[in-house]
Formats: structure tokens, C-alpha cells, sequence
């Protein structure tokens, strides 16, 4: 008498990031990746992050030494990408708009950790550029995507916010089983970081979000620990 062979099983994250690509599909959005080891000209100069910036700092960013030293110039300085934003101004760069897209993958951040911090986890980019898009475009979109991923009773409230790379900037929150969760930063996409990736913010806009997938998931199926995602536990990942 033979055993039948286990069925092989999908990490939440997984599920996660296929629901969130099939709610977009069906509005228009296609997905893009991008390189997890970036430039820091892609990961802070094109997105309007300048010198100074805490977010360059060590407390935040793991920078990787260039294997070798180029001829005659300094090697370009590599990091561990800190957010998919990087993937935006990639794509500006290779594609004519108008285009919407979303970026799932993951980010490294260098923080402790804790029950709801990682050293690594996953983000969602969002970014629609066309003419004279608007912020009214943005909240619909956003409260689309919430209401299908959490249910209809989701409300959604902008908070005004700052971001280096849009303008004007927001906080995204969603009042979910009885309280107010904070879960994106969105906004207009800033002039500089048109015209960084190529395009004339004269003739193009576009709204750009962002959040973690992690926090996204930890809401819809009430884990208290970001641990628990990554521990490789069976019984962790069998509930899903």
C-alpha cells in the first residue's frame, strides 16, 4: 500500500503578491521588476533623495563594496535597494508612456529586529504616468485595491505627508476591523524625478504609491509578528 505524496504548498507571501497582481490586472496594471542590488544614482539621486539624506545613511542602507575599482574614475557605489521605487525610474526610462504598472519585490533595510521590523521584506510600487493625472485618480485607485483586498466595509483617508520623490505627498490609512491602520505613502510624482528618468513634467504626471506587503498581509490574516513570515515554519505557513 503505497502513501500518496504531500501537494506542495504556496507561502502566504506568495498568495499574497499573486491577489495583489490579479486586483491590478484587472484595472490596467501590469507588473515590473527590477535588479535588488542597485546604483545609488537609481536608488536615491533619481528619485530626488539628495546627499544629505538620512535614508543615505548607514543606520538605514546596506551599502556593497564594488568587487573592483574602475579604470581612471571611483567604482559607482552599489547598495541593497531600499525601497522598489528604483524600478520606477527604470521603466520611465525604457518605456513611452502612458503606462501604469506595480512593482512587488523585496527591499533590505539595516534595523533591528523586531515584531514588526525586518531586515528584509517586500514592497509595493505603484506608478501611473499619462497627462494630467490627478490625486482624485490616485484615491480611487488606492480605495479600489483596499476594498478588494480587505472587503468593502474599508475606508481610506489621506494625511498630508512628505516624500522626497512626490509632490504634493501623503499618508495612506485604512479604517479596518474598527481602527485606523497606516499603510502606504502616495503622491503626484515630483517634477525632478520626471525629468531624471527622461520625461518633460510639462507634458507628463503621474501618481506613484508604496507600502509593505508584509504589513499588508499581517492585517488581512492578523499575524502580530513579522518573524513568523520568514521562520520557515511549516505550521506557520500551512494555516494559509
Amino acid at each position: 500500500m503505497s502513501k500518496s505524496t504531500p501537494k506542495g504548498h504556496l507561502h502566504p507571501m506568495s498568495q499574497i503578491i499573486r491577489e495583489i497582481e490579479t486586483i491590478f490586472a484587472d484595472i490596467g496594471f501590469e507588473v515590473a521588476l527590477g535588479p535588488e542590488l542597485e546604483t545609488e544614482f537609481y536608488n536615491f539621486d533619481a528619485l530626488n533623495i539628495p546627499a544629505g539624506h538620512p535614508a543615505r545613511g548607514m543606520q538605514d542602507t546596506f551599502w556593497i563594496k564594488p568587487a573592483k575599482k574602475q579604470e581612471g574614475k571611483a567604482a559607482e557605489k552599489l547598495v541593497l535597494r531600499t525601497h522598489t521605487s528604483p524600478v520606477q525610474i527604470r521603466y520611465m526610462q525604457s518605456h513611452k508612456p502612458p503606462f501604469k504598472i506595480i512593482v512587488p519585490g523585496k527591499v533590505y533595510r539595516n534595523e533591528a529586529t523586531d515584531a514588526t521590523h525586518e531586515a528584509q521584506f517586500y514592497q509595493l510600487e505603484g506608478l501611473y504616468i499619462d497627462k494630467k493625472v490627478s490625486m482624485a485618480e490616485l484615491k480611487g485607485t488606492m480605495e479600489y485595491f483596499f476594498k478588494k483586498l480587505f472587503g468593502d466595509d474599508v475606508k481610506l483617508r489621506f494625511r498630508p505627508s512628505y516624500f522626497p520623490f512626490v509632490e504634493p505627498g501623503v499618508e495612506a490609512d485604512i479604517f479596518f476591523k474598527g481602527r485606523w491602520l497606516e499603510v502606504m505613502g502616495a503622491g503626484l510624482v515630483h517634477a525632478n524625478v520626471l525629468k531624471m528618468a527622461g520625461l518633460d513634467p510639462e507634458e507628463w504626471s503621474g501618481f506613484a504609491f508604496g507600502g509593505g506587503i508584509d504589513r499588508l498581509l499581517m492585517i488581512k490574516y492578523g499575524v502580530d509578528d513579522i518573524r513568523q513570515i520568514y521562520s520557515g515554519d511549516l505550521r506557520f505557513v500551512n494555516q494559509f
